[in-house]
């Protein structure tokens, strides 16, 4: 056999293996993850060797999509750490062959407390599944290991086993975007979804405005000392009437050959795009994209058009939405 045709052959063994996980999902799957979701305390998964790699796995996806989890490696439970345990949790114990010792010495514990358990496990006979309040069988009938020794079909199925309860899960709790985005704040879905307008704006002395009766050097001024090459114009009232940008310069250069002699109202262009403070950082940059802009004046969402900031295309980079 070539090292393609070995590669290929493991591929078709895990793939089957998790295939046959579809007509394997019954009431116990169903039990599992109703338990889960009436869980008042925290989901505890543990297992040892490969099936603790997979147990840390699932608990850190659990975690991610809303249910508290942690991992309790079986050995040093067994020497203390299974005072992380509470009667209010619920545990998923992994074991391919469901007689790993270790696990095995830490049930009398779990079931003194009343607490429910969920076996993953590749032997539904086995002394811990008797144990279980829930049974899911993996039924690997065998590795795709040659030598038949190294878990990897099982570890498959076990991982598939896991992102099957914990999605199923999320669903349950109507877990959403906004959601994952509370718990992955530095992530880039948290960014885009957390971030809003006002968190990124420059405002106050920082704004540059300048009134429309003004004469053009003063917008000039304005514009290189705040260094954002745009100024909003406001009118009498203070609200928003245009804006003027290097774009509004080179044409008013090319239409008039003194542009100081003009006065900032006949430069601007009227009714410039605008956002609110309150709205995603996301939005942002779809507007300045959809209009080809690079900045957007914020004004009050109370129907007045007087600005309280502006977001340059910049800021949305540094802030890491591009």
């Amino acid at each position: 056999m070539t090292v393609l045709d070995q590669a290929k052959d493991v591929f078709r063994k895990e793939a089957n293996a998790i295939l046959s996980l579809i007509d394997r999902v019954n009431e116990d799957f169903i039990r599992a993850v109703t338990l889960l979701q009436s869980c008042t305390g925290k989901v505890i998964v543990t297992g040892i060797g490969k099936s603790g790699i997979i147990s840390q796995k699932i608990a850190s996806t659990l975690s991610c999509s809303g249910t508290p989890a942690l991992f309790l490696h079986p050995a040093e439970g067994i020497h203390g750490d299974i005072g992380m345990v509470s009667k209010n949790d619920v545990v998923i114990a992994v074991s391919n062959s469901g007689e790993t010792d270790e696990l095995l010495k830490i049930l009398p514990v779990i079931k003194r407390l009343g607490i429910k358990l969920i076996v993953v496990t590749g032997n539904p006979e086995s002394l811990l599944s008797k144990s279980g309040d829930a049974v899911l069988d993996l039924g690997v009938q065998e590795e795709a290991c040659p030598l038949g020794l190294i878990p990897t079909t099982s570890t498959a199925a076990a991982m598939a086993m896991g992102d099957a309860l914990a999605l199923a899960l999320l669903e349950r709790r109507g877990f959403k975007e906004e959601d994952f985005a509370a718990l992955h704040p530095g992530g880039a879905l948290g960014r885009k979804l957390l971030l809003r307008v006002e968190d990124v704006m420059h405002a106050r002395e920082a704004l540059p405005l300048v009134s429309e009766h003004d004469p053009m050097k003063v917008a000039l001024i304005e514009m290189t000392s705040k260094r954002l090459g745009v100024t909003g114009v406001v009118t009498e009232q203070g609200e928003l009437a245009g804006i003027i940008t290097d774009g509004d310069l080179r044409r008013g250069l090319e239409r008039e050959k003194n542009l100081l002699s003009l006065t900032v109202r006949d430069v601007m262009t009227r009714n410039p795009r605008t956002i609110e403070k309150e709205a995603l950082a996301a939005q942002a940059l779809q507007m300045m994209e959809q209009y080809s802009i690079t900045s957007l004046f914020i004004v009050a969402a109370s129907g007045l058009k007087k600005p309280e900031g502006i977001i340059h295309l910049h800021d949305l980079l540094k802030a890491g939405m591009v």
